[in-house]
């Protein structure tokens, strides 16, 4: 087997990876990149966010189309849904964005290897697959990833009954869906078929949906998702779910079995560490299967590190993209950092969520002394010419001190909004700063700034 050499290699090549891997080669390093698909880009890229997003807007257009074109004077005769051009546009997408991932590697003289790499020691990793290779290095960066989470009783066929990954193809659209699991995934593609036509049951083994969000805005959400139909169960649990016959069955507890035709489980994600040799080199997990790791992200074997989700913590591509950039910045010396509390979080459903910073619900239980400011969409110019009045900006300022301490957004391009708020918070801003700065007529943006005056009790166009 061909033995090559460089000075850093990175094994897995999502988010984190391949991040990693360009900022080290903008640093000097030799770097290389390994990966058992056939296109980087990782569970994000390939089959997360980017195609479910894909589909999340192609649903929203198909159903605005049905049901709000008309008030803006478009009329439809023979609206119709062609689902395999939709699936199209998904893959074009995902092939445009991974192919991109080749030509940065190439530009930043990343050398990329398509395998599955295992670690034969502390400075070498063996590439599986195609072209055998082991790769000496003097570094070792582990970007694993995640996976699905599997649930004990329900029978996954990859078909019938799949996870996120098997969502994202059904070949036709189910007269019944069953979603395990009220959490982003679940509910967006939930959100995503209900949509195109299904019968979306969410099945929430806790009291809410969103359990990781604040509180007041998963209530609102909760309540949006009714209005357009998804059916939501919260506290039932599931005991098992299997093929039957054309269709699937699923029990609950205490309650009757339900009949459908595909059953979606998103109850969350696993570290992808299994089968990566890690045992043999002494590498040390955690009980949940994660990397522990310290401030410079080096595990507990000499010269090998790990980032992103096979290290725990919120599981979102920015977050291991941060790590990335601040695991290869920390190598050559730099006071690089990832700031944790300011890392934003976005569902996106319809209406959108975004958080970043503290959840009302911790202030309280931490005993913090907080000010509260609510910014209304339907208050908001934009707002109403987008057809999107319902929809509104939390703000919450420690009491004394006046800094921003979280933010929480519902409505639409809550996603974007809440950029503004990651960045005032990076820079330790108080209400007043966001209060004092200028914001555009008439823009979204302007709930922010309504918020932020809301906090200091001077709103001026919210009642």
């Amino acid at each position: 087997m061909k033995t090559v050499r460089h000075e850093l290699v990175v094994v897995g090549g999502g988010p984190a990876g391949y991040v990693a891997a360009i900022r080290a080669a903008q640093l000097g390093f030799d770097a290389a990149c390994i990966d058992e698909n056939s296109r980087f880009g990782g569970t994000c890229l390939r089959v997360g966010c980017i195609p479910s997003k894909a589909l999340l807007e192609s649903s929203h257009l198909y159903e605005e189309a049905q049901h709000r074109f008309a008030e803006h004077g478009m009329a439809f005769d023979g609206l119709s849904l062609d689902l395999e051009a939709m699936m199209n546009r998904k893959a074009k997408i995902v092939d445009t964005l991974t192919g991109g991932i080749d030509m940065l590697f190439k530009k930043n003289k990343v050398t990329g290897y398509r395998g599955r790499g295992k670690l034969r020691d502390g400075q070498s990793v063996e590439v599986q697959g195609d072209e055998p290779v082991i790769i000496e290095a003097d570094r070792i960066l582990l970007c694993t990833g995640s996976v699905p989470a599997s649930l004990r009783g329900v029978e996954e066929d990859g078909d019938r009954i799949g996870n996120s990954t098997t969502a994202l193809s059904f070949p036709e659209v189910p007269k019944r869906l069953v979603v395990i699991g009220g959490g982003y995934i679940g509910m967006e593609l939930g959100s995503v078929w209900n949509r195109l036509g299904s019968e979306t049951i969410v099945l929430e083994a806790s009291d809410r949906i969103f359990p990781g969000i604040d509180s007041e805005m998963a209530n609102l959400a909760a309540r949006q998702f009714k209005r357009q139909g998804i059916k939501v169960h919260t506290k039932t649990f599931v005991k098992s779910a299997k093929v039957q016959g054309d269709g699937c069955l699923v029990e609950v507890q205490d309650s009757d079995p339900i009949e459908c035709d595909r059953v979606l489980l998103a109850t969350g994600r696993r570290p992808a560490t299994d089968n990566l040799n890690l045992e043999s080199i002494g590498l040390e997990l955690d009980q949940r299967g994660f990397i522990p790791v310290n401030e410079n992200f080096e595990t507990n074997v000499e010269n090998v590190y790990a980032v992103g989700d096979c290290i725990g913590g919120a599981m979102l591509a920015h977050k291991a993209m941060e790590e990335g950039i601040v695991c290869a910045e920390r190598m050559v010396g730099m006071a690089s950092h990832c700031n944790y509390d300011v890392i934003p979080a976005i569902v996106y459903t319809h209406p959108e969520i975004a958080s970043v910073g503290k959840m009302e619900d911790e202030l309280k239980a931490d005993g913090v002394d907080y000010r509260k400011g609510v910014g209304v969409f339907g208050a908001n110019g934009r707002a109403r010419t987008l057809g999107e009045p319902e929809g509104r900006v939390k703000i919450l300022a420690d009491a004394k001190t006046d800094r921003v301490l979280g933010v929480h957004i519902i409505g639409a391009r809550a996603g974007d909004l809440i950029a503004e708020a990651a960045a005032a918070m990076e820079f330790g801003a108080s209400s007043e700063d966001i209060a004092r700065t200028c914001h555009a007529h008439p823009t979204l943006a302007e709930a922010v700034h309504e918020a932020a005056l809301a906090v200091d009790n001077r709103a001026i166009h919210s009642a």
